[in-house]
């Protein structure tokens, strides 16, 4: 349903828990800002059963996939995805404008003479 959204580490211990040793993270995580996280992404589903999107967090290893639904700090991680539950200060009318493409969504505003 929607595009791969590729996910990065910005700390050792994240990189940890894919089973990289410490010192190697340390060193990666000193070296870049971002780790790229290889044969991983977030990704959108729409679901027959409930007919709803659900997003889910895919983890590649040779020919096997594992899908997990995304859990909220996974959000951070992404790189140009809006996270799905959204600050709920943020207007309806500002969360939409975010998500045209291009910002061109003239529609929205009306000249009144």
């Amino acid at each position: 349903m929607s595009q791969k959204y590729s996910l990065f580490a910005e700390r050792a211990g994240q990189l940890q828990e894919r089973g990289i040793r410490r010192k190697e993270a340390l060193m990666l995580v000193a070296a870049k800002t971002a780790v790229p996280l290889e044969g991983e992404w977030l990704e959108a589903f729409w679901c027959e059963d409930c007919q709803a999107t659900k997003w889910y967090h895919i983890r590649k290893s040779e020919s096997v996939y594992q899908l997990s639904l995304a859990p909220a700090e996974l959000w951070q991680q992404a790189t140009g995805v809006i996270n799905p539950h959204r600050n709920p200060s943020v207007g309806e009318f500002t969360f939409r404008q975010s998500q045209v493409i291009g910002g061109n969504s003239i529609k929205d505003f009306w000249v009144i003479n």
